[in-house]
């Protein structure tokens, strides 16, 4: 979850000032009900795919298939995003791609094609380089979010409701751009072939994973708005490298901006993994081509890495002519929109497995189903929001 999300969101979220933290406030919310959701789910019963897997068992093969398209298509979307985002935080030390929008898509795409091969190599190389990255990314985050909230103005960040939307519409909108940042919370469930002991360590992954990366987000946002001005902040394409410049000076900045490019690599390898994972249990089944379904002998899916990873590249050119900002937030409204349709499919989906398990007599838990039906309505919410961003 922690990777250009959090890294580029800052930017984004600058034009409602303090009102931001209620975006995270209730995304947050609505993340770790999802999470919870998703660990029941992987307790009662592992299968490769997640939330695939999960509305297949619950609402047959058509609507599994619809989930399983659009949870790909949010996971190419997210690979083109954080494929700029990774660009973006490169341009201070690469000239040539900050002087062109073409030179800029064709870095992303190189960005792709290199963390593809590693994934081709097999899923013990690709966890290998995420407990690496992972490792890596956290410390600075907190730290310059620290150090933001030490010497920066946290009273003075105002609230701003841009436009005319009501406070109900200002969040919903809110929810969905913030929601780009916890895309993720469902990728423990995914590699379940590949996991020791599922039924224990995916929901223990999900859980304390979603919780740290909302801890890490609310720190590292207000330490941003608290020292640059929100009118510099919406235009920068590296705000956490930004600011580190003005807390610490130029080597600070270098620091920082390498623990980005650690975060957003971690991330975009584990999204390309699982463009992978999705395919092979989607093909499996005649969801997609069959072809999709054979992996190598290190057991890794490549023709279904290869072509997730090639429509990603044509994403990054389709949208070359506009900034990377904006480029990045047309293709992170895409991936969130699509996500959100299968987290939604896949919360009606607990519920119904819950209720099929009262009619067979097992007891199941008003908790866990009063989860499910939260995370269902904060769904809605956040697809409320797609109506109000592009309004």
């Amino acid at each position: 979850m922690i990777g250009s999300g959090i890294l580029t969101m800052p930017a984004l979220l600058a034009p409602y000032g303090s009102y931001s933290f209620l975006g995270w406030a209730v995304t947050g919310f609505g993340a770790i009900c999802l999470a919870l959701s998703y660990s029941y789910l992987s307790s009662r019963k592992p299968g490769l795919g997640g939330p695939y897997f999960y509305v297949q068992e619950a609402f047959g093969t058509r609507f599994a298939g619809f989930v399983a398209w659009g949870y790909w298509i949010s996971l190419v979307a997210s690979v083109a995003a954080l494929a700029l985002s990774f660009t973006g935080y490169s341009k201070a030390y690469l000239p040539l791609i900050s002087d062109s929008t073409f030179y800029s898509a064709a870095f992303s795409a190189v960005i792709i094609l290199f963390f593809t091969a590693i994934n081709a190599r097999g899923a013990r190389e690709a966890s290998s380089v995420q407990l690496i990255t992972t490792v890596v990314k956290i410390l600075p985050l907190v730290f310059l979010g620290f150090a933001g909230i030490m010497f920066g103005e946290v009273k003075e960040i105002p609230a701003i409701n841009p436009g005319s939307n009501s406070l109900f519409h200002m969040i919903a909108g809110l929810c969905l751009l913030v929601m780009f940042a916890f895309i993720g919370v469902e990728s423990a469930t995914l590699p379940s072939e590949d996991t020791i002991e599922p039924e224990k360590t995916i929901p223990r992954a999900s859980i304390l994973g979603t919780l740290t990366a909302v801890t890490v987000y609310v720190i590292a946002t207000l330490g941003l708005m608290s020292v640059i001005p929100l009118s510099d902040l919406q235009n920068s394409a590296s705000p956490f490298a930004d600011a580190a410049q003005i807390l610490v000076g130029s080597s600070g900045a270098m620091i920082i901006t390498i623990g980005a490019l650690f975060a957003i690599s971690g991330t975009l390898n584990v999204c390309i993994m699982i463009t992978g994972t999705i395919m092979t249990a989607g093909a499996r089944d005649g969801i997609f081509p069959r072809l999709f379904s054979q992996k190598n002998s290190r057991g890794a899916p490549v023709r279904a890495l290869l072509f997730s990873s090639a429509v990603g590249v044509m994403l990054l050119f389709f949208n070359s002519y506009d900034s990377l900002i904006k480029s990045y937030e047309y293709l992170l409204v895409i991936a969130t929109f699509a996500v959100m349709i299968v987290y939604l499919t896949t919360a009606l989906a607990s519920i119904k497995l819950q209720w099929q398990d009262h009619k067979q007599n097992q007891e199941i838990s008003i908790t866990q189903l009063s989860i499910a039906l939260l995370a269902t309505l904060f769904t809605v919410l956040a697809l409320v929001g797609t109506w109000v961003v592009y309004q």
